[in-house]
C-alpha cells in the first residue's frame, strides 16, 4: 500500500457534516438497492444475468457525495466511472432530477442504462462512459471544446471538468495518450479523482504503485494530491508508536491490507503488528482500542473521509490539471467489503436485509427521499438549487451551401480537393467557415491542410510567436493564437477522435454548433475506431477524413495500406460514409456532411480520400444547371451512372480510386462488342440503407436505387474497390443478378500502382476478365 506523495491535511467538517454523512449512507443504500432490484426483485423470465457492480459503487459513494453536495457548481461537468452509474442515479434521485419509477429499471429495456449515457439515460449525465479509458479522457477534450467555443463564440461560462476514474482504468493506453499531450498541461479546469481501491475485475492488484502513478502525472505537468488516510487513522498516528503504524500500513502489500478487511477484531490484533522492527509499537497503539474502534480505524482510508476529501479539493490549483488519488476500499460498507472477487458479486437477500437494518432502511420500501424539513433534506434542496442549469438556447447552424461550383484542375486528387473546399468556404460562405474546426494528429501538411491552416491559424490557449514567419522558404505558417481554427495534437489517433467528438457536442452542451473535421491517415482509422464509435454513441457529431487510403498508397507497403475501412464506413451506426472519385464529389459530399452536423437529428460522416491523381474530365459533370444538380443529389445519395447503356450486357460498379480502371475496362469491353454500364458508388452505406428500407427494414429514402439500378437495365455485375470486396457485394441483390466482387483481401506489397493493382486483382485486366466470365 505504498505511496510517495504526502497526505492531505484534513480540515474540520462543517455544520453540514452530520447531514452529509446521512446522505452518503442513503446514497450507498440506494445504489445498492437499484442493483439488487434489477437482479433479485424484477422478474427475469430469460434467466440471463442482469449484473451490476455494488462493490464498485460503494467505493465511490463518499467521493461522489462530497463532490456533488459540497463542491460542484452548475458550470462543472463530471465523467463518472462506468460501474458507479447507480451512484449517479441515486444522487440525481435525491436531488429531484430522476423520477422514482426509474429506480427499478436499471439495465432494463427503456430504463437506466448499464453505464452513464448522455443520449439514453433519463436523468442528467454529463459524459457517456462505459468503454474503459474513453469516458475518463472525455473531460479533457470537453475542456478544449469549452475553451474554443468561449473564445470563438462566447457564452459557455466557467466550470471545472471532473473525471472519476477507477485505478484499474489507468491501465488503458488511451488515458496516458491524453494525459501526455503537451496542450493538456495548460488546462487548469481539469480535475481527475482516482478511486484507488487496488482491485480489478479478477483480483487484488499486487503492484499498483501510487508513487509511480504520482510521478507519471507530475511529469506531465499535473498537480498531484494524495488522500490516503481518514481522521481516525490520522488520530492513531499521533499517539506514541503511531509513526510505526503509519509505516506498517504504507509498506504492507495491497493484498495483505485487503485481507485485514476480512478479519475479525482478534485476527486484526494478531496480524496488523506484523513481524518487523516496529511490531511492538503497532501493538501498543491498538491495544486499548475496543473492537468497533479497531475495525473502524483499519478501514478509515481517505477516500471515505469527508474531511480529508474536502481538504483535497481546497488544494486544487486551477492553473494546471489536477489529479486527486484517493485511497478507497472496494465494497466499503457492504458485506463484500475487501473481498478479492467482489467486482461483480451481488448481495444475497439475507445480506441485503441486514444492510437495511444496519443503515436504518426498509428493504421492502427502499426508495424514500429525505423530508424537506430535515437537515439532509434541506441540503438536498440547496444542492439541487445550486446545480440547476438553465435551459440551453440553441443556435441553429448556418445554412451550408450545397455546391460552391469550383472548377477543378485538369488532374487532381480527392485529398487535395478537401483543402481547396475548406478555403473556398472562407470566401463563399464565411458564416459557415467560422464554425469549422479542423484537427489533426501531426499530419496537417501531408493531408493537404496547409492552405487552410495558413488562412485560419492554429488554435492555442495563448498567443505564441511564430519564429519562422520571416523565413521565405517556409510554406506552412504555424501561427498559434486563441482565434485559430485548427487544433494540432500529437501522434495519437485516439486523442483526435476524442477531441472531434467533444467539439461535435458543443451544440448540445452550450447551444453553439461547430463543424469539426478530423483528418488522419486512413490506415489508422482502425486504431481510432473504438473511441470514434463511442464518441458517436455519446452524441458527438463530426466528420472524420481518412487519407490517403487503400493499396493505392502503393509505395508505402502493407503497413500503410488500408483494406477494411470501406466496410467500417458501411457498418458504423450514426455515420454516413463517402468515398468520392472526383474533386467535385469531395466538395458535394463534404458540404452535405457538414449540413448534417450540430443539430438534434444530426449525423457524423466519414470521408475516405485518395492521393491518386485522376483526370477530372472523366467525371463528365453536366453543364446544364438542372442536370448538374441531379448529379449532385445522386452523389450525395450514394451513387450515379457515370456511363449509361440502353441495354447493358454487364454493369461495372466502381468506387473511389478504381473508377479510372472501371472506365478503361468499359472501353475495352466495347471493343469486344460487350456493352458495359459504369456506375460510380460514392456511399456503400447509404445504398445499403436504401436497399433495407425498400424491404421494410428502416426508413431511409430508396429513390436512388430506382435511378441508378433500375430493374429494366439489370445486368450481371462486377464490383471493384480499393478495399475489401464484400463492401459492395450486396449490390447484386438489388435486382438479383450474377456478380463478381473484386477488391483487396490480403496484406499489400510495396510497388508501382500497376504492380500492386495487378497483385490484388483490381487492375483493368482483372475487371475485363470478370466481365467476360459473367457474359460468356
Amino acid at each position: 500500500m505504498s505511496t510517495t506523495t504526502s497526505e492531505s491535511v484534513a480540515a474540520p467538517l462543517g455544520d453540514d457534516g452530520d447531514a452529509l454523512d446521512e446522505i452518503a449512507r442513503h446514497v450507498l443504500w440506494l445504489s445498492t438497492a437499484i442493483i439488487h432490484h434489477a437482479n433479485v426483485i424484477r422478474p427475469n423470465p430469460t434467466g440471463l444475468k442482469v449484473g451490476g457492480h455494488q462493490a464498485s459503487c460503494a467505493s465511490m459513494v463518499t467521493i461522489m457525495t462530497s463532490l456533488w453536495f459540497e463542491q460542484l457548481s452548475s458550470g462543472d461537468r463530471v465523467s463518472v466511472k462506468p460501474h458507479a452509474s447507480p451512484v449517479l442515479h441515486a444522487i440525481n434521485y435525491l436531488l429531484g432530477s430522476l423520477d422514482e419509477r426509474y429506480l427499478t429499471t436499471l439495465r432494463g429495456f427503456g430504463g437506466l442504462q448499464s453505464y452513464p449515457s448522455r443520449a439514453k439515460d433519463p436523468d442528467p449525465v454529463d459524459y457517456s462512459t462505459g468503454s474503459v479509458g474513453i469516458g475518463a479522457t472525455a473531460p479533457i477534450w470537453g475542456a478544449f471544446a469549452r475553451r474554443y467555443v468561449d473564445t470563438a463564440l462566447g457564452g459557455t461560462g466557467r466550470g471545472r471538468q471532473y473525471s472519476l476514474v477507477g485505478d484499474a482504468e489507468l491501465d488503458e493506453g488511451a488515458v496516458w495518450e491524453a494525459i501526455l499531450d503537451t496542450s493538456v498541461s495548460e488546462l487548469g479546469e481539469i480535475v481527475w479523482i482516482v478511486d484507488l481501491n487496488r482491485q480489478s475485475l479478477d483480483r487484488v492488484v499486487p503492484n499498483i504503485a501510487p508513487g509511480r502513478l504520482s510521478a507519471m502525472f507530475s511529469a506531465a505537468g499535473w498537480q498531484v494530491i494524495t488522500v490516503t488516510f481518514g481522521k481516525h487513522l490520522e488520530a492513531l498516528f499521533e499517539r506514541p508508536g503511531g509513526p510505526a503504524l503509519r509505516t506498517r500500513i504504507l509498506d504492507m502489500p495491497n493484498a495483505e491490507y485487503q485481507r485485514l478487511l476480512r478479519c475479525s477484531p482478534d485476527e486484526i490484533r494478531q496480524r496488523l503488528p506484523g513481524d518487523g522492527p516496529g511490531a511492538s509499537d503497532v501493538a501498543r497503539v491498538i491495544a486499548d482500542l475496543d473492537d468497533a474502534e479497531l475495525v473502524r480505524a483499519i478501514s478509515n482510508l481517505g477516500g471515505h473521509d469527508l474531511d480529508a476529501l474536502r481538504a483535497a479539493y481546497a488544494q486544487i490549483d486551477d492553473t494546471r490539471p489536477t489529479v486527486i488519488i484517493a485511497y478507497t476500499i472496494k465494497g466499503r460498507g457492504l458485506p463484500t467489503q475487501g473481498h478479492p472477487q467482489n467486482h461483480s458479486s451481488l448481495l444475497t437477500v439475507e445480506q441485503f436485509d441486514q444492510l437495511a437494518t444496519d443503515l436504518g432502511m426498509d428493504a421492502a420500501s427502499p426508495w424514500h427521499r429525505f423530508d424537506d424539513e430535515t437537515p439532509s433534506g434541506q441540503l438536498c434542496t440547496a444542492t439541487a438549487r445550486r446545480l440547476h442549469r438553465e435551459p440551453i438556447d440553441h443556435v441553429n447552424p448556418p445554412t451550408v451551401p450545397t455546391d460552391i461550383g469550383r472548377k477543378s484542375p485538369a488532374t487532381s486528387t480527392t485529398q487535395a480537393a478537401l483543402g481547396r473546399t475548406l478555403l473556398d468556404l472562407t470566401r463563399d460562405a464565411p458564416e459557415v467557415a467560422e464554425r469549422v474546426v479542423t484537427c489533426s494528429p501531426d499530419v496537417s501538411s501531408t493531408t493537404n491542410l496547409a492552405g487552410w491552416l495558413n488562412k485560419v491559424g492554429v488554435w492555442s490557449t495563448g498567443e505564441r510567436r511564430n519564429w519562422f514567419d520571416d523565413d521565405g522558404e517556409t510554406i506552412m505558417h504555424w501561427r498559434e493564437r486563441p482565434s485559430g481554427q485548427h487544433m494540432e495534437l500529437g501522434i495519437a489517433e485516439t486523442n483526435l477522435v476524442g477531441l472531434i467528438g467533444e467539439l461535435g457536442s458543443t451544440w448540445s452542451r452550450w447551444g453553439q454548433p461547430l463543424f469539426p473535421i478530423g483528418v488522419l491517415y486512413d490506415p489508422f482509422v482502425e486504431r481510432a475506431l473504438e473511441p470514434w464509435s463511442y464518441g458517436i454513441y455519446a452524441g458527438g457529431q463530426s466528420i472524420l477524413v481518412g487519407t490517403p487510403a487503400g493499396v493505392t498508397l502503393a509505395a508505402e507497403g502493407g503497413a500503410h495500406q488500408s483494406i477494411k475501412t470501406p466496410s467500417i464506413g458501411l457498418e458504423q451506426p450514426g455515420c454516413t460514409s463517402y468515398e468520392p472519385a472526383f474533386a467535385v464529389e469531395v466538395e458535394w459530399t463534404l458540404l452535405a456532411s457538414m449540413a448534417r452536423l450540430g443539430r438534434p437529428d444530426g449525423r457524423s460522416a466519414y470521408l475516405r480520400l485518395s492521393t491518386r491523381p485522376v483526370q477530372q474530365s472523366l467525371a463528365d459533370v453536366p453543364t446544364d444547371p438542372a442536370a448538374r444538380e441531379r448529379r449532385r443529389r445522386q452523389v450525395v445519395a450514394g451513387a450515379y451512372t457515370l456511363r449509361s447503356c440502353a441495354e447493358p450486357d454487364v454493369t461495372i460498379v466502381g468506387m473511389g480510386a478504381m473508377v479510372t480502371e472501371a472506365l478503361e475496362a468499359a472501353d475495352r469491353l466495347a471493343d469486344l462488342d460487350i456493352a458495359a454500364e459504369v456506375v460510380c458508388v460514392t456511399s456503400a452505406g447509404l445504398l445499403f440503407e436504401a436497399m433495407q428500407a425498400r424491404s421494410g427494414h428502416g426508413d431511409a429514402e430508396s429513390w436512388i436505387l430506382d435511378q441508378v439500378f433500375p430493374a429494366h437495365r439489370a445486368a450481371p455485375m462486377v464490383t471493384v474497390l480499393d478495399g475489401h470486396p464484400h463492401t459492395l457485394t450486396f449490390l447484386s441483390t438489388i435486382n438479383r443478378v450474377r456478380t463478381e466482387s473484386l477488391g483487396v483481401s490480403t496484406f499489400g506489397q510495396v510497388g508501382s500502382l500497376p504492380d500492386v493493382y495487378r497483385l490484388h486483382g483490381i487492375d483493368t485486366d482483372s475487371i475485363v476478365r470478370a466481365a467476360l466470365d459473367l457474359t460468356s
